[in-house]
């Protein structure tokens, strides 16, 4: 691909102090390129330091770890020398992010409205006027009805897919060009996650975004992104386009993650 690489990971190491003073990576080595407009997932069970690798790349590794080796540049800039006030407008501004449990991503003493005109205000030069209309306007595209009402509600009066449509307004706030997508259906009922993962391919196509969309679930990567990494125990395993690695799967964890999907998918490999 010759698009523009927005974010590149080159041998990214992650690692948290054990109570024995020892050092445990949880992100071991990963090297991973989004271009501009491309559509990545990331897929591994719980616990395989997806979450960990998508916060490094908005320097957000919470401590007491640290990165310990590699590094991670946003459209060409690495993170590692931004001051915070640069870090600062590249989350939400560059980069556009959607948390797991929307509900507890949001501030409970502010109403959604207010939450959303903050975001725009602090990445965008709008007037309150401007900003309010925008907000609403936010809502409206992540597909929420009443986005008046809603604006008026504060997080605990929503449902949990209201909450991540909520998120998703946020996330584009700053009109970023990428969005990382961290486990976006994870609290949410099978009908509400399809129709999550299908507002939030519609939105990445309309606005010509990038994607890095991590899950556990195959499913909800299929048919949304280009390419696919498979992460295991802080690694990348395998990695291709997504037709191919579902097709003809090269690694065991793999093969395991697509025999336990729903059946429709695990026909994909069949054969093999």
């Amino acid at each position: 691909m010759n698009a523009e690489r927005l974010i590149e990971v080159e041998e990214l190491s992650v690692g948290f102090p054990t109570s024995d003073n020892g050092w445990k990576k949880v992100v071991d080595g990963v090297t991973l390129a989004i271009g501009a407009g491309e559509r990545v997932g990331l897929v591994g069970e719980s616990g395989s330091g997806k979450s960990i690798t998508a916060l490094a790349c908005l320097g957000l590794v919470p401590e007491p770890g640290r990165v310990t080796a590699g590094s991670v540049s946003v459209a060409g800039a690495d993170i590692a020398k931004m001051s915070g006030a640069d870090l600062g407008r590249l989350r939400g501004g560059e980069i556009g992010i959607i948390l797991q449990e929307a509900a507890e991503a949001l501030n409970p003493v502010y109403t959604v409205g207010f939450q959303v005109k903050e975001a725009i205000s602090v990445h965008r030069n709008l007037r309150h006027k401007e900003a309010h209309r925008e907000a609403l306007s936010l809502l409206s595209d992540a597909a929420l009805e009443a986005p008046g009402e809603i604006a008026r509600a504060f997080p605990h009066e929503l449902s949990g897919g209201q909450a991540q449509r909520v998120m998703l307004a946020l996330a584009l706030a700053g009109r970023p060009r990428i969005l990382i997508a961290d486990e976006p259906t994870s609290a949410l009922d099978l009908l509400t996650q399809a129709q999550v993962i299908e507002l939030l391919d519609r939105l990445v196509e309309d606005r010509g975004m990038g994607l890095l969309l991590i899950s556990h679930d195959l499913v909800v990567v299929e048919g949304v992104v280009d390419r696919v990494a498979v992460m295991l125990e802080g690694r990348i395993v395998e990695e291709g386009p997504t037709d191919g690695v579902f097709s003809s799967p090269r690694h065991p964890y793999t093969r395991m993650l697509l025999a336990s999907a729903p059946g429709q998918m695990a026909g994909h490999h069949a054969n093999d």
